[in-house]
């Protein structure tokens, strides 16, 4: 099994996501736990459980304003939410709390100027906001170190100061770039969308031209015929044997047009179909044999398209699996969804009965049935399909 290039596309997306994470909160925990060893040789107890106090809840509140930030819409970023709000004010007094606790001016001013920097802002805001807040981080370490504590850590250990006042522009930094793959993400999937608009578009403007042109003439036909009907029957009789003969033409025409709108190899329909529910906001994970191309595609994909379809009305909505692969001389194609809902079972009406009897006609068989929480559709067919 390979996994496909829209499935690998998704992996590295979340692999992004994940780096952005861990990279703003590495640099949040290493700083705090840093303070804390100091606190520890130099403050009381009492002050240091304030410190702790307040450093949890700094942590707590940047998770959630991640996790927050994460499931945003893209379309949202003019109109930020309001109840990230609260979040933000939370950070903001766990600031303060650790700042006081740990007397240290720049601290809080950095643990604040963060919570502010994990806002999706409207464009051109967050340039402004994090130029800002860098300034008032150096004019906070600045005065500690020369006016509140010229003595203390802050002053002595430069590095330490560098470190906790850059947290806030690298915060605004990472997520700046995980906006620049959510939006390429964004577009590769319009592009998909594009492409299957146009080639529907494409087929509805052959399927057309092609019945136009073969429903004209055999209405010329049968008019024709009708004329002829009194004074010459003979004549008549041949008019509607051609027009039978171009029904003849328009159905093979409309039966070559459908092969060829179906001819689109599998594991590209099985990326369509992918690309199509996570479209709809679905994890998709999706797993494709090598040798795929070389599956029935006229018996496999109509069944693909119906169980995408299926998943999207009778699904939870949450999670699909789809699979393909090769197993004791059948291609097997696996699709699993959560179930919200009692799944309807082969033969009702909810397209699981056109796909058995698809896959009757060349020998296969097909396996609808709960799995837990989840609904799977198994369907085999031979690697070799009778003509």
């Amino acid at each position: 099994m390979s996994t496909s290039p829209a499935a690998a596309y998704a992996r590295d997306v979340r692999v992004t996501w994940w780096y952005t994470v861990v990279s703003i909160m590495m640099l949040q925990v290493f700083g705090l736990v840093i303070w804390t060893l100091v606190l520890v040789l130099n403050e009381p107890a009492a002050t240091t459980v304030l410190y702790l106090v307040g450093a949890a809840g700094s942590v707590a509140s940047a998770i959630l304003l991640l996790v927050r930030y994460r499931r945003e819409p893209l379309d949202e970023i003019d109109t930020p939410v309001r109840p990230v709000w609260p979040l933000v004010l939370a950070g903001v007094a766990s600031a303060a709390l650790a700042g006081a606790a740990a007397g240290s001016l720049l601290l809080g001013v950095v643990l604040a100027a963060q919570a502010l920097c994990l806002v999706r802002w409207r464009a051109g805001v967050r340039l402004r906001l994090v130029v800002m807040l860098t300034l008032v981080v150096a004019a906070g370490w600045v005065i500690e170190a020369t006016r509140l504590n010229p003595e203390g850590y802050v002053a002595q250990v430069l590095g330490m100061g560098i470190f906790i006042a850059m947290l806030p522009p690298l915060t605004a930094t990472s997520l700046w770039w995980w906006d620049i793959v959510r939006e390429l993400d964004r577009a590769r999937r319009a592009e998909g969308r594009l492409a299957a608009a146009q080639e529907r578009l494409r087929l509805a403007s052959d399927l057309h031209d092609l019945q136009g042109h073969h429903l004209q003439v055999i209405a010329l036909q049968l008019e024709l015929a009708e004329k002829m009907m009194g004074r010459d029957p003979e004549a008549a009789v041949e008019q509607v044997r051609a027009a039978r003969a171009s029904v003849d033409d328009a159905r093979r025409g409309t039966r070559d047009l459908a092969a060829r709108f179906r001819g689109v190899p599998l594991p590209d329909e099985l990326a369509n179909a992918a690309d199509l529910l996570r479209a709809a906001g679905v994890t998709v994970e999706l797993l494709v044999d090598t040798e795929a191309g070389r599956a029935p595609a006229d018996v496999l994909g109509p069944v693909i398209r119906e169980s995408t379809t299926n998943v999207l009305k009778h699904g939870g909505g949450v999670s699909a699996s789809l699979s393909l692969g090769r197993h004791q001389g059948s291609w097997v194609l696996v699709v699993e969804n959560d179930a919200r809902a009692a799944a309807s079972p082969v033969g009702d009406g909810a397209g699981l009965s056109g796909i058995a009897e698809r896959v009757r006609t060349v020998g296969g068989t097909v396996d609808a049935a709960h799995a837990g929480d989840l609904f799977r559709v198994t369907v085999r067919v031979p690697e070799e399909v009778p003509a």
